[in-house]
């Protein structure tokens, strides 16, 4: 069975989230404070974790830096926060998605199914774990889920390693942001399209000789993005 954390401080939208999720299979805990949750988060083994931003003791931002520097579990934030500098902030600290208050809770679940289904394909021994790709330095090798750049190892979160194997798999071709967050995040309208580009900014961060002046992932004005050969 699944296990969800659940870190929200609103006792009432905390178990209503825990509600649905035990109705739909999983195994659930919560925590109404950021420092028992990161605690939680680091100590135990979950499947997921949705997160609130505005907890007593230690924000979210700080609960998903910290996180995801020790795991790749999704993190999904689910917040009233709802300016873009927010959802940017969040998805720069390796946050998977951003679901604003108040929510549809079949929505929730949806999203919740989605990311679980992707990093366990992402994770297990299905088709994206074959071989190995090598191109302009870059070598991600699927079996281990490592990126080596001019042979170095560079880490990436769940969502950035994905989102670099779909377009190194698919190179010349351009892909708009919706079509990028539909096939990687598999969420169709549900989600912002900016992490997209959030993302996109963390790949070239770590991939390309000038950030500035990318050469492999390209923008195509008008269009959205392509990876060159």
């Amino acid at each position: 069975m699944k296990r969800i954390l659940i870190i929200e401080d609103d006792p009432i939208i905390a178990e209503v989230q825990k509600d649905y999720m035990q109705a739909s299979g999983y195994s659930v805990d919560v925590a109404e404070r950021g420092d028992i949750g990161l605690e939680m988060a680091l100590r135990e083994s979950y499947d997921l974790i949705l997160l609130d931003l505005m907890l007593p003791h230690t924000d979210g931002y700080e609960i998903c830096r910290l996180v995801r520097q020790a795991s790749n579990v999704p993190i999904l934030i689910v917040s009233a926060k709802k300016e873009e500098v927010d959802k940017i902030r969040g998805f720069g600290l390796g946050a998977d998605d951003y679901i604003l208050k108040p929510f549809s809770l079949g929505e929730l679940v949806a999203r919740v199914k989605a990311h679980l289904a992707r990093f366990e394909r992402l994770v297990g021994s299905g088709e994206w774990r074959k071989d190995e790709i090598q191109l302009h330095g870059i070598r991600i090798d699927k079996k281990s889920r490592r990126v080596y750049v001019n042979d170095v190892e560079v880490a990436f979160t769940a969502k950035e390693y994905e989102l670099l194997l779909f377009l190194v798999s698919h190179p010349n071709q351009a892909f708009s942001k919706e079509d990028l967050f539909e096939r990687v995040w598999g969420l169709d309208a549900l989600g912002d399209h900016a992490t997209v580009t959030v993302h996109i900014s963390k790949l070239r961060e770590k991939i390309e000789r000038d950030p500035a002046y990318p050469r492999n992932i390209e923008t195509i004005w008008g269009v959205g993005y392509r990876f060159n050969l």
